[in-house]
């Protein structure tokens, strides 16, 4: 029996209907910014690490006093630390989901002891990894899905933290382009591959695997057991592929929540034990602040609000993420795992399909260049799309720039700054029919041409965003950001009366791909739909003939 309600059966629910029919819908920034002087004071909040500027959506006091009672008649408190206390939220599959006792302090989460011992081994290996007289030059890690997305998201965003003269690689892709492409310039003497798959039977990773022993062995390699390491709980396949250093973690670390866990071993090796663990510091100061602040003060919260009212009552199906700061570049495709495989699901914790719709589609790239590749459309296109910029005030370019160098670079930031705040700021505003035909055309000279040009060049603005701003990018500004997007999807889920932890979605094509296969040997087409049999005959064919 769910103990608590879905957000449609509370009485909230049907309040927040009335109220976006009656002002919602209508809402306009421009005008909210007008009556309201200290509207970014209201709407903006202080969180570990990160600020967020919430003025920028179609929100008003009323709208989120009626969102917070519909969290409340949810359970949303008891639902949170129902997570915090380990009960087995992950229902289909009886587990807990403890990501957040992977960085508590000792003796502050369930199974301490064995959290702390097995994160201090990880540490050491590291370590040992990044000694000098190990002749490491180069890690390659394989992992796929969430064993993949977050360390590799992590490496690229803290590169200024990495030991300088070590590579880290990650390869996730089964296409044999993506692993051949990081072998080509590397040395089996100085290389250390990491397979990362919890039951050691992923098919990707292991076909990855397999491949990067042969080309070791091929290459000269001999010590199979001193260049090859796993994260796994499955030591004895590891063993006999050769490995002999593996960490296992539990089944209540998620896939997605485990780079916190020893999943996080690249990047543990990337920027030292010190740099891990502020890391984990980070994600625990957010932690405490989701757990501890009032909801209307509590940043999580008030996002998996926004997200709520924008996906079922305003009908926005989208979000795109817009990182203003290089090393944030795989961020969107990590949320994109974060989010869509946490809460695109049809049904809710007891097997009812919904009457509403969950997930949007999360989507992005790094400003500036998203600017001159998509903005069009959230700008001038014919749907609303909430964008979420994140910008970084202080940057870090490296001890190694200096100079005229230097100087150059910080210019670039600026302008980098004012690029995000500009398109925020364009947004919201938009510019009228009017103002673009007095940008066109003298008055004495307009025309029906000149006034078409004009609505070409107007923006409707009205179109909300979230800013999210970091002081620097840190390990530790990280780790709270993360674990910010983290809640966020616990609130909508939990709201939504989903199971935000199960990814059942993903098995049904796993399972069809592993029938299809021998298929490709045997040619047997039968009991196959029509245009699985064709592609298939096609595939296994001689191909097109090649004219001379």
């Amino acid at each position: 029996m769910n103990l608590f309600p879905r957000c449609d059966r509370s009485p909230a629910w049907a309040a927040l209907q009335d109220h976006f029919r009656l002002e919602g819908r209508q809402f306009d920034l421009r005008e909210a910014f007008a009556r309201e002087p200290r509207r970014f004071e209201d709407w903006s909040l202080q969180a570990p690490e990160v600020l967020a500027d919430l003025s920028k959506n179609r929100i008003s006091t009323a709208t989120l006093q009626l969102l917070l009672q519909l969290a409340r008649d949810c359970g949303l408190e008891a639902q949170r630390e129902a997570m915090f206390q380990g009960e087995a939220i992950n229902h289909t599959e009886g587990r807990a989901v403890l990501h957040t006792a992977l960085r508590a302090p000792q003796g502050q989460a369930p199974h301490g002891d064995e959290v702390q011992a097995s994160l201090q081994r990880m540490l050491a290996f590291a370590e040992s990894v990044r000694a000098d007289d190990r002749g490491f030059s180069d890690v390659v890690h394989i992992g796929i899905g969430g064993s993949d997305l977050g360390p590799a998201m992590v490496v690229q965003a803290l590169q200024s933290c990495v030991k300088p003269g070590l590579r880290l690689h990650f390869v996730s892709n089964v296409d044999g382009h993506d692993l051949a492409g990081v072998l080509r310039d590397l040395k089996p003497a100085s290389t250390l591959f990491i397979v990362a798959s919890k039951t050691f039977t992923t098919q990707e990773t292991l076909a990855n695997a397999r491949a990067a022993k042969a080309w070791f062995l091929q290459q000269g390699g001999s010590d199979i057991a001193r260049h090859f390491a796993a994260t796994t709980s499955n030591a004895q396949a590891a063993a006999e592929f050769g490995i002999t250093t593996t960490f296992g973690f539990w089944d209540w670390v998620g896939g997605r929540y485990s780079l916190w866990s020893v999943i996080g071993l690249p990047i543990a090796i990337a920027i030292g034990a010190a740099g891990f663990r502020e890391l984990l510091a980070g994600a625990h100061a957010m932690d405490g602040h989701f757990r501890g602040a009032p909801l209307a003060r509590n940043l999580p919260v008030l996002l998996g609000l926004l997200d709520l009212w924008y996906r079922n009552f305003h009908g926005f199906g989208s979000r795109s993420i817009a990182p203003y700061h290089q090393g944030l570049r795989r961020l969107p495709a990590y949320l994109q795992q974060l989010e869509m495989e946490s809460n695109g699901k049809r049904v809710d914790r007891e097997g009812q399909v919904l009457p509403y719709a969950t997930s949007p589609v999360v989507w992005g790239e790094a400003g500036t260049n998203g600017q001159h590749a998509y903005f069009q459309m959230l700008h001038q296109g014919t749907d609303v799309i909430p964008v979420e910029f994140i910008a970084v005030r202080q940057p870090d370019f490296g001890a190694h720039v200096q100079g005229a160098l230097r100087e150059c670079l910080q210019d670039q930031h600026t302008k980098l700054l004012a690029n995000c705040l500009a398109q925020s700021q364009a947004l919201m505003q938009g510019k009228t029919e009017a103002e673009a035909l007095g940008e066109t055309a003298p008055t004495a000279s307009r025309t029906l041409a000149t006034q078409a040009l004009a609505r070409h060049r107007s923006f409707p603005g009205n179109r909300p965003s979230t800013t999210l701003l970091l002081e620097r990018l840190s390990p530790r500004s990280l780790g709270a950001l993360v674990a910010l997007y983290e809640h966020r999807v616990f609130v909508s889920g939990a709201l939504w009366g989903i199971n935000s932890f199960d990814q059942w979605g993903v098995e049904l094509g796993k399972a069809l791909c592993n029938r299809l296969l021998p298929r490709f040997a045997s040619g047997d087409g039968g009991g196959l739909d029509g245009s699985t049999a064709g592609l298939l005959a096609h595939l296994r064919g001689p191909g097109p003939e090649v004219s001379a």
